[in-house]
């Protein structure tokens, strides 16, 4: 549980309805940016796909990051 917290320190604190909000608005803005940023980098040649596969698991590091919002907003252990 605390190594959780320490990947996803914006999960762990959606105890009412704002905070859910605000948890989830973090995470879609920082994977908007993110994946603006490197889909442009990963328009480069030779090393596109790294930067894809970056963006990759960046998406799916906000997923993850809004899933467990709601499920400890429901208070839901995980």
């Amino acid at each position: 549980m605390n190594m959780i917290k320490q990947f996803f320190p914006f999960s762990a604190k959606a105890k009412d309805v704002t905070s859910l909000v605000i948890a989830i608005a973090i995470y879609l803005v920082a994977g908007a940016v993110a994946g603006f940023i490197l889909g442009l980098l990963a328009g480069t040649p030779i090393i596109g796909f790294i930067f894809g596969l970056a963006g990759a698991l960046v998406g799916l590091y906000c997923l993850v990051g809004i899933i467990l919002s709601v499920l400890d907003f429901l208070e839901i252990k995980f």
